[in-house]
């Protein structure tokens, strides 16, 4: 994930124009991720700048950004932190199968459609999702709330999910891409995303083929 957390923003930034260091924004790499599977100082490192509940203090310091290679966790050091985490949070963890990632394509896929939004790449994992989405009227804000909104509501009526019951990291995030050597990269790097989990390559049909937008010729 090399580069990804660069420019990455989340619900602490105030800058909803399509401008961030006199740079335009051409698109957005959305992250939505399931509640309690990233908590704030994750040992893989997380885009939180600070603790929003005292009781994550005993999993350790914020590291802010993604951790270099070297310093990541081993899958074992992984599991025994979330075993952890497990134990002070609230509710149980989501996770999401073969029957729930069904559900939850229908979901973005009405949202895409509905707010004829332009999807260039989707990844539905076991705990998270991602999307790269060209800039819209709606700021990248608007889009992961009507995202995770629908996803919300489609695994609540599959699952039984209990109004209270959070489904998604409290934090929205997302990685401003400024041009299309950006987009083609994040593209690339959303579409690998399930194979690391030992998944299936995903296609779905409202996503689109990244043309190279805005500076691709129009065709007559």
């Amino acid at each position: 994930m090399s580069g990804c957390w660069r420019d990455f923003v989340d619900g602490n930034s105030s800058d909803n124009s399509l401008r961030t260091h006199q740079r335009q924004v051409l698109a957005h790499h959305l992250v939505m991720t399931l509640y309690g599977h990233w908590p704030p100082n994750d040992l893989r490192g997380s885009g939180s700048s600070e603790l929003r509940d005292p009781k994550f203090e005993v999993l350790g310091e914020i590291y802010q950004g993604r951790k270099p290679k070297h310093l990541q966790p081993t899958k074992v050091e992984l599991r025994a932190f979330h075993r952890e985490v497990g134990k002070i949070l609230k509710h149980r963890v989501i996770w999401i199968d073969h029957a729930t990632r069904q559900v939850v394509a229908e979901a973005i896929e009405r949202v895409v459609r509905g707010n004829k939004y332009t999807c260039y790449a989707c990844a539905i994992c076991s705990n998270h999702m991602h999307l790269v989405i060209r800039r819209h009227r709606d700021d990248w804000r608007t889009m992961w709330t009507h995202l995770t909104n629908a996803v919300r509501k489609g695994l609540g009526e599959f699952d039984d999910v209990r109004l209270d019951h959070p489904v998604f990291s409290e934090r929205p995030y997302a990685v401003y891409l400024y041009s299309p050597q950006d987009i083609r990269g994040r593209i690339e790097y959303v579409m690998e995303n399930p194979e690391k989990e030992g998944l299936p390559r995903q296609d779905f049909e409202f996503v689109m083929a990244y043309d190279g937008w805005p500076f691709a010729k129009k065709k007559p």
